[in-house]
């Protein structure tokens, strides 16, 4: 064997310990970028699908017939019921989409000011409703009057998202973590969104409304003359049905 074939046979072995080299060190720059990847994604499911404050908008329909220049009395109630919901949540002037040149247009013209005269009551005042006339795509259709305002709303999701095998899978690297999948909250997290009577509770509490100083003042008082402060109710016992067994 010659020295050139000797010189051959170690530039080979050098080529391919470098080539080995490069593949090793590729590979664990790629397993970095994935756990880096799967490690950005929160734990908790309050920080995986957060609560959002939202505007978005309240809205209800009062069906107008041809025949009929007024409200029926459960349409009065709703009507009444909006305008209160406007006072509490109300982030906006209403706005009352009323329909023209349609059969119903005169009779829904009466129907507006009768929801007017009702929001006035609720406690609206004039400059907070906007009245917007609007045709319909069909003439022949009786199209019903919308009321709609903008009011804070707490949003959470979107849900049902997969990005990851739940089971055991070279696809779900956080399984074998015991991690918990990533659509885990997320429906807690919306439904509760959704109960929140106002949003700005998930955001910061409330201010402490006035004590009651009659009540306090009156526990005081037993405390000092040594008498129990608990309250008796003496119609409880009139409350029983029945005696039998005792």
């Amino acid at each position: 064997m010659t020295l050139r074939t000797l010189l051959d046979r170690s530039r080979t072995v050098r080529l391919a310990g470098l080539i080995m080299g490069l593949a090793t060190a590729l590979s664990a720059c790629t397993h970095t970028d994935d756990h880096v990847a799967t490690a950005s994604i929160p734990e908790d499911y309050r920080l995986r699908h957060p609560i959002a404050v939202e505007e978005a908008e309240q809205s209800m329909v009062v069906f107008v017939g041809r025949g009929r220049g007024g409200l029926t009395a459960s349409q009065r109630a709703e009507v009444m019921g909006l305008g209160a919901s406007w006072m509490h949540e109300g982030t906006g002037a209403i706005t009352a989409d009323v329909p023209v040149s349609t059969p119903n247009a005169r009779a829904a013209a009466d129907s507006l000011r009768e929801i007017q005269s009702l929001l006035a009551a609720a406690g609206v005042p004039p400059h907070g409703l906007l009245v917007h006339n609007y045709h319909p795509d069909d003439p022949k259709f009786m199209p019903p009057i919308r009321l709609t305002y903008p009011r804070l709303k707490g949003v959470a999701g979107p849900c049902g998202v997969w990005p990851e095998d739940i089971g055991p899978s070279i696809k779900n690297k956080g399984y074998y973590d015991n991690r918990s999948y990533y659509n885990f909250g997320c429906a807690y997290q919306r439904n509760m969104a959704a109960m929140v009577d106002d949003p700005a509770d998930l955001e910061q509490p409330r201010s402490e409304t006035p004590p009651y100083t009659i009540r306090r003042s009156e526990g005081f008082e037993k405390y000092r003359k040594g008498s129990t402060t608990t309250t008796t109710y003496p119609e409880a016992d009139k409350a029983k049905l029945s005696t039998t067994g005792q």
